[in-house]
């Protein structure tokens, strides 16, 4: 069976190291993530963080994936690097990070070798374009997924739009629209939880 864990807030003050959450289930978690996908594998590791090991809410891993796209590097290793330390501190953030990047850099390395010697084929440029579509077609249903707990909060359906306006029909540039848009979700969410508590 999966492993799984009680969810404690990060804002209680309280120990955050879950004894369920073992170093080896973070390795091998995002082990499995890192074996079965290449690029977009933030479907796959919502699908192991969330549904299948409950080790987040729907709610939480869209925050901390939001936190991660503010910093430098990929998201999935941000998130490893993130939720490792959560759970086990620094070495839950090696153990993490170690297990999604192990089979990558192995399978990585030799397609590598052997698109060298084959891709003049032209078979290799269909099956590229495949995977294209196949990964874009991920990337989606995570956007749809991650957008269902902002579904009943009206000022981050805005966020959202604005963002997709922004950098998919006004093509500005991911930055800008950050720098933009992350402080005016930040005043209001603040503002809904003031009056929420007045």
């Amino acid at each position: 069976m999966s492993e799984q864990t009680s969810i404690t807030p990060l804002a209680t003050g309280a120990d955050p190291i879950a004894p369920s959450v073992t170093l080896g289930a973070l390795f091998s978690g995002f082990f499995g993530i890192g074996m079965m996908g290449f690029g977009g594998v933030l479907p796959l590791a919502r699908r192991m963080i969330v549904d299948q090991r409950r080790w987040l809410t729907a709610a939480e891993f869209t925050d901390i994936l939001s936190l991660c796209q503010f910093l430098p590097g990929p998201n999935i290793g941000n998130v490893s690097v993130v939720l490792g330390a959560r759970f086990r501190g620094i070495p839950g953030s090696i153990a993490a990070f170690a297990g999604l990047m192990t089979m990558p850099m192995v399978i990585v390395l030799s397609l590598g070798a052997l698109y060298t010697r084959f891709s003049h084929l032209e078979a290799v440029h269909h099956m590229f374009a495949g995977i294209s579509a196949a990964a874009a077609g991920l990337v989606l249903a995570m956007g749809w997924q991650m957008a269902a707990p902002l579904r009943s909060r009206a000022s981050g359906i805005v966020i959202m739009l604005l963002a997709f306006a922004g950098i998919a029909i006004l093509r500005l540039p991911l930055l800008a629209v950050l720098l933009v848009l992350a402080p005016l979700s930040i005043a209001l969410s603040w503002w809904q939880a003031r009056r929420r508590t007045a």
